[in-house]
């Protein structure tokens, strides 16, 4: 099968939208596929080895940096989407995260008359509140008119395959993501990189994720107030230069990737999301793959990962009181700690990215049996 995967964002940019198209394409080929990646310039460009780590080739279209967030790269128009999908006759167009570039990329698809199968990953609806304290409906007429013109569209999980559906996109399917649960693992759980990061042998809560108002890590600040706990938020962002002065006492290690994230994540007693506009929300899982028990707000993606009572604790949404009670929970209880890391291990051991590659390989030839029926009536 050939397949194009037309992406908003890909390495070396780190984010969920980036790391999901990676591993599309890696699980394609291992399967004897051939995908080919259109993806925005990087602010380094695409010069020679830009992309010399990337499992197939990859095209890349010029962009232009978000004013106000620089790491977020938005796509200029170019024939080179339509053009990269003609030449590599493409079976199925994946358009992960469509929005810029996707819109292109669905358009070129219909004009071919190639199938497309559109995956949801960002609450541009919650941005929306985020950013410009209003726009909700607008972010909604735009997802549905995008993902409308798809064959097929996937969501991460539940509740977003709930809000889809409530807004009116048709054409609906549950898609999760995987986790290395090889790379994230508690055996790699470091009493040297505790000891750094808590000298006082504090309890180590951390936070993994962009620093950016959507995340509302602000939420952190009670937890900072407990006694004997000590915050480390691993990321960056726009917020950081705020987050330092409202996050006192908190470790900030910056970004961090790959085996050293994963020695971070294991090195954890209690790991805490605060954002609420997640469809899914990788980290949460990453974090129950290393044995790390859970406090995430009781909104989207995490509603359908963390087992309340059994592998973590949800909170309100938008609560700092809860999330600092739901830590100090945890802190008073080291039995319960461990039976939740433990537990969400478990739960996560069978989610590997082979295993939901497959179910995706599975979307694309549903949807190709569906249109050589639509041809054949």
């Amino acid at each position: 099968m050939r397949v194009v995967i037309v992406t908003e964002s890909f390495p070396p940019d780190v984010n969920g939208v980036a790391h999901c198209a990676l591993q599309t394409a890696r699980h394609l080929v291992d399967r004897g596929h051939s995908p080919l990646v259109v993806a925005p310039a990087t602010a380094a460009g695409s010069g020679p080895g830009a992309d010399a780590l990337a499992p197939c080739p990859v095209i890349r279209v010029p962009s232009l940096p978000l004013p106000g967030y620089p790491q977020v790269r938005v796509a200029l128009p170019s024939r080179r989407v339509a053009a990269a999908i003609a030449e590599h006759r493409a079976d199925v167009v994946h358009l992960a995260s469509p929005f810029i570039l996707g819109v292109r990329g669905m358009a070129a698809a219909a004009r071919l008359g190639i199938p497309a199968v559109a995956v949801y990953q960002t609450d541009l609806a919650g941005y929306a509140r985020t950013y410009v304290h209003a726009g909700e409906a607008a972010a909604w007429r735009r997802i549905r008119s995008v993902h409308a013109a798809a064959d097929l569209t996937l969501a991460p999980s539940g509740p977003a395959l709930h809000d889809l559906e409530a807004h009116g996109v048709p054409r609906v399917k549950l898609w999760a993501r995987g986790v290395d649960t090889a790379r994230f693992h508690p055996g790699l759980r470091d009493a040297e990189l505790r000891r750094e990061l808590a000298p006082n042998g504090e309890l180590i809560v951390g936070y993994v994720g962009r620093l950016a108002p959507e995340k509302q890590v602000e939420l952190l600040s009670g937890v900072c107030g407990l006694a004997g706990v000590r915050v480390v938020v691993v990321g960056d962002g726009p917020s950081r230069p705020s987050l330092t002065e409202a996050l006192p006492g908190a470790v900030f290690l910056g970004r961090r990737t790959g085996d050293e994230l994963a020695r971070i994540f294991a090195s954890l007693d209690v790991f805490v999301h605060t954002g609420p506009f997640e469809t899914f929300c990788q980290t949460v899982q990453e974090a129950m793959a290393s044995g790390v028990p859970v406090v995430a707000p009781a909104a989207g993606g995490p509603l359908d990962l963390v087992a309340h009572g059994r592998t973590g604790l949800l909170v309100p949404p938008r609560d700092a009181d809860a999330v600092r009670d739901a830590v100090g929970t945890l802190a008073a209880t080291p039995g319960l700690r461990t039976e939740f890391g433990a537990t969400a291990r478990r739960t996560v051991e069978g989610r590997t990215w082979a295993a939901v590659g497959d179910q995706l390989i599975g979307h694309y030839e549903n949807v190709l049996a569906a249109r050589r029926t639509v041809v054949a009536a």
